[in-house]
């Protein structure tokens, strides 16, 4: 006790308070004995006085981000310098301006990431430097698993924004007070300089923010480490192939349906984007926080294929039995004929009258009903026989030209329709991926700019 009160007397005047018998390392080590025993204290001369803690790294490479437990792992050096006031010393008198001692002999500040999730796997520096002056130079690799909040919503061309929080685990900022060692830039300087991992991620932004938890009165030193992912990849093995399938389904309306079998055609390409999605599953995303839009992309693509091919097999089947199908109703003639054709530009064509009404009641029934209506009585009797025969012949046969008159006109409205619900979900397929293209450019662009 005696010692100890001994050295903080020696501490309080203004001569040195270590003193070396010859400038060698056994002299300042045997002059530093005193130090060592004061180690389980926080080394200030008065109690009410803080210490400054100068934190600074410099990231060594960035090892991979797990997008659904939200985790990001680096490989960092991290930097952290204090002042012992304890100890101070003539370097000419000691012969060095510098030792290299054991951490365990000095007090050392409780500097924690507050996003630490994970056991640092790094190997541990049993040293630390010691300078003249009192200060204490801690170097050591760290493996950061950390905790980070991932909006994956603009995958892959999103901008990750994470944080490494340092401060003092049990002391207050009355205590321990966290500052940035080094400029910002200089940080980044040399993180850039110094990363070796060639991955997934792109740092391209580090930036500190000093902060003062009044709750927990924690001195906070925040820096904001901007990662960008590399989108090339993504691009080539999903975005491009998905665009591909897609525009040869865009370009199969051209096909006529009525010679080609366009449904087996869109068949194909849907088996063949479905097995595109499962061999592609593992390179999306996986979280419940957010659906990315690519997600949003692939559904829609093929969504659209599927309701492509139902419509195709809608319009195969007004071509072949048209005939057979009752007249148009009225609100599709007005909806889809009038409405619908004129936005696509496909107008409703000029009909044709083909009526009867130059026969009375009894015959224009019988013309519906397939019968030959018998000729006027007044005609019966003042007509030669050949000339009553060929009239009956000649009212047939105009029979059977109305009937076909009348189905052509109807198989040639329903052929319209199917020709505009075929341009309709065309140009929707050209707005789709126009639509789309000009999004994903303007993500691409955008996070390009960040």
């Amino acid at each position: 006790m005696t010692f100890i009160l001994f050295s903080i007397t020696q501490a309080l005047s203004l001569e040195p308070l270590l003193n070396c018998s010859e400038p060698t390392n056994l002299a300042l080590l045997k002059a530093l004995s005193p130090v060592f025993d004061l180690r389980f204290i926080r080394p200030v001369i008065n109690i009410n006085n803080y210490t400054e803690v100068y934190v600074s790294f410099t990231m060594y490479g960035i090892l991979g981000v797990d997008e659904k437990a939200q985790l990001l792992t680096t490989y960092i050096w991290q930097h952290i310098v204090w002042k012992n006031e304890f100890i101070s010393w003539d370097p000419e008198q000691c012969g060095t301006e510098e030792i290299t001692l054991p951490r365990t002999q000095f007090w050392t500040p409780d500097i924690v990431i507050n996003e630490f999730v994970s056991k640092n796997t790094a190997p541990f520096v049993p040293y630390v430097h010691v300078n003249s002056d009192g200060k204490i130079y801690d170097y050591s690799p760290v493996r950061v698993v950390s905790s980070c909040r991932l909006n994956i919503y603009t995958f892959p061309f999103d901008v990750q924004n994470c944080t490494f929080t340092f401060n003092s685990y049990t002391h207050t900022n009355k205590e321990i007070v966290v500052n940035l060692n080094r400029p910002i830039t200089q940080i980044l300087k040399n993180t850039l300089a110094v990363m070796s991992t060639v991955g997934e991620w792109q740092l391209i932004d580090i930036t500190a923010h000093k902060e003062s938890d009044a709750g927990f009165m924690l001195d906070e030193l925040i820096f904001y480490i901007g990662l960008r992912r590399k989108s090339t990849l993504y691009v080539v093995n999903l975005i491009i192939p998905s665009c591909s399938l897609i525009t040869v389904d865009l370009f199969s309306f051209l096909l006529p349906p009525q010679s080609v079998d366009r449904s087996a055609f869109k068949m194909t390409l849907i088996l063949g984007y479905t097995v595109f999605l499962l061999l592609m599953n593992d390179l999306l995303p996986v979280t419940g926080d957010t659906i990315p839009l690519i997600n949003v992309f692939f559904a829609l693509c093929l969504a659209l294929m599927v309701a492509s091919l139902l419509e195709t097999i809608l319009i195969t089947n007004l071509h072949s039995s048209s005939s057979r199908f009752a007249p148009v109703p009225r609100w599709v003639r007005v909806v889809v004929l009038q409405k619908l054709g004129c936005c696509v530009g496909l107008p409703p064509k000029p009909t044709k009258e083909h009526s009867t009404d130059m026969y009375p009641n009894a015959v224009r029934e019988e013309i519906k009903a397939g019968k030959t209506p018998p000729m006027p009585l007044e005609l019966e009797d003042t007509t030669p026989g050949e000339l009553r025969e060929l009239g009956r012949d000649l009212r047939a046969i105009r029979l059977q030209v109305e009937k076909q008159l009348s189905g052509d006109q109807k198989s040639e409205e329903w052929i319209q329709v199917a020709s505009i619900i075929d341009r309709f979900l065309f140009g929707l397929y050209t707005l789709f991926i126009s639509v789309s293209s000009i999004t994903m450019i303007w993500i691409w662009v955008d996070s390009d700019r960040r």
